[in-house]
């Protein structure tokens, strides 16, 4: 099964006068890179939280954020009164020395340092309890928009390794005509050779198997078809394929490239191209699967 590290989940738990929404959001990596913002209140927990996250997501480039909303008339933070109201005399001092208009002090005031506090919030287990239920049921969200992701590529991979297999296909009648033409160019040079009594045997069965071995594409068509059954066996697989995956295109690049290269016919070429244009769009979606 293939799954996609694209991927995103949010969920929110509801405790007494406030509520914590946890949204993770992935995009592809070679490795598990997370980046958790937590509130003050959650810290204590943030190993376990990484814990969590790091068994379910696996791989990918990571961003979890944790936010706090409010909902009754307690506050986390307290304001420095005295504090702030030295700073708002001493701007609005300022303000009249230089002529400049005063009137968002406030919001200038309450952005200087120490004049909010942040008090500390005791949290109970159950309420520890909702908040990681919570982070299971995003982490849930998460799995399945990866699962509905990975599908769609994995019918994308599908079809485009069904066209390689049908372009292989169409490689025999040009193979064919093209070994005919072969032979008859070989036919032509031989009768050059007895008519002008240059013919060397030697040399003649050197040519002979050296023109077999540079135009049989046998092999590679053999181990093509194969590498490209095995790819599609191994998008089937339960567990994270992607690496396997990218392992396989590799070789079937090789063979392609072989493929090409011995083909020495330019139909058989242009079927050549048309097989490395669906394995690049392959390699290209790939870079985005676990």
């Amino acid at each position: 099964m293939v799954r996609s590290m694209t991927g995103y989940g949010k969920a929110t738990a509801i405790l007494p006068g406030k509520s914590i929404t946890i949204e993770i959001k992935s995009l592809n990596s070679k490795q598990f890179d997370i980046n958790l913002r937590l509130p003050a209140m959650l810290r204590e927990r943030e190993a376990e939280f990484r814990s969590l996250l790091a068994k379910s997501v696996e791989r990918g480039k990571v961003d979890v954020n944790v936010s706090v909303d409010y909902t009754g008339s307690e506050m986390p933070a307290s304001i420095n009164r005295p504090l702030a109201m030295a700073y708002h005399k001493e701007l609005k001092s300022l303000a009249a020395e230089t002529g400049e208009a005063h009137s968002d002090l406030l919001s200038i005031v309450m952005k200087m340092p120490d004049v909010t506090r942040q008090l500390r919030e005791e949290t109970s287990e159950e309420e520890w309890k909702s908040v990681f239920d919570a982070i299971k049921t995003a982490i849930a969200q998460h799995d399945e928009f990866r699962i509905h992701e990975g599908s769609l590529l994995e019918n994308d991979f599908s079809n485009r390794i069904l066209t390689i297999r049908n372009l292989l296909t169409q490689v025999e009648p040009f193979e064919a005509e093209r070994n005919r033409l072969q032979r008859e160019k070989l036919r032509s040079s031989v009768a050059e050779f007895i008519d002008s009594n240059t013919l060397d045997a030697n040399r003649f069965e050197q040519e002979i198997i050296y023109y077999l071995e540079k135009l049989d594409i046998t092999e590679e068509k053999v181990r093509l078809l194969k590498h490209c059954n095995y790819f599609l066996e191994t998008l089937k697989e339960s567990e994270a394929n992607g690496r396997k995956l990218n392992f396989i295109t590799q070789e079937i690049g090789r063979e392609i490239n072989t493929l090409g290269s011995k083909a020495n016919d330019a139909a058989i070429q242009k079927l050549v191209v048309q097989m490395k244009d669906e394995l690049e769009k392959i390699k290209e979606q790939l870079a985005n699967i676990l």
